[in-house]
């Protein structure tokens, strides 16, 4: 089989600290994962003046818009991002929530764009990450069959293209994680990539998405799951990340290649064990 490609996905688990940033790459670094991602939004496109005043509060503030803007990385703090990641040897890249997002984006030049599961119905958003014609990740939660379809028609006659099934519900249930929807996603784009990515608690049914097919596999990550923020308790810590990929890795290589045959290893015990040739 194919390795598993796997995504650290950091989110806002940083809560506005690029020291909390760079401490979260390093231990996705030392945890196996292939890449990092982030989230990024030009705030008020993506909210309403409504939305961005609305009472809520945080460490940044009394409102919505205090929230959101203190969880926002700029330009500066994109570069010591893209620093980091270029020391420690691991990729990086986001979800961009909004067509200037794209272009921000562009400016580091990321090897993948990522559309999460919110912006899948925003097909302006979708055909400017085509525009950049650089492989794309597209998560499928809360959408329908038809959403799915809608959103692949945005990237016509690319191969590039990655669906990972998704519950978007933070720490997800169990009982609705559905992972069945793989099989279905790859019955209905054979081809594609199809994936996993998880909000639910443990690694164990990850792991089960992995043995179904899952080609790639994304889950949050952070320093402290009670760490103040609202996707920190879906999240993995550095320790449980690392015993994630390091099981995906054996599975990867007890999956073998299916061939009904004799192993050398096997030999002396057939000649020990075996009565009847």
């Amino acid at each position: 089989m194919n390795s598993v490609f796997v995504v650290a996905e950091i989110g806002i688990n940083h809560n506005g600290s690029v020291e909390i940033a760079r401490q979260l790459i390093e231990a996705a670094k030392w945890a196996g994962a292939d890449a990092v991602k982030f989230q990024k939004r030009t705030v008020d496109v993506v909210y309403t003046a409504e939305e961005l005043t609305h009472p809520r509060e945080s460490p940044f503030g009394i409102t919505n818009g205090d929230l959101k803007r203190g969880l926002e990385f700029g330009t500066d703090e994109y570069e010591q991002i893209d620093d980091w990641c270029f020391f420690n040897n691991i990729h990086w890249f986001a979800s961009p929530w909004d067509v200037g997002s794209v272009g921000f984006l562009q400016k580091f030049d990321v090897p993948w764009y990522k559309v999460a599961s919110a912006c899948i119905t925003d097909l302006s958003l979708l055909h400017a990450i085509n525009g950049t014609q650089k492989p794309v990740i597209i998560s499928t939660g809360m959408s329908t069959i038809e959403q799915i379809g809608k959103a692949v028609w945005c990237f016509p006659d690319r191969r590039d293209v990655s669906l990972l099934v998704c519950t978007s519900t933070y720490p997800a249930k169990v009982e609705e994680l559905n992972l069945s929807r793989i099989h279905t996603l790859m019955e209905l784009f054979p081809q594609f990539k199809i994936g996993y990515s998880g909000h639910e608690v443990g690694i164990w049914t990850t792991l089960c998405a992995v043995a179904m097919g899952a080609e790639i596999v994304e889950r949050h990550i952070t320093l402290d799951r009670s760490m103040w923020g609202s996707d920190q308790a879906a999240s993995l810590e550095p320790k449980a990340f690392k015993k994630l990929v390091e099981e995906i890795r054996t599975f990867e290589q007890a999956f073998g290649d299916g061939a009904l045959r004799i192993l050398e290893s096997e030999l002396p015990l057939v000649t020990k064990l075996r009565r009847f040739k």
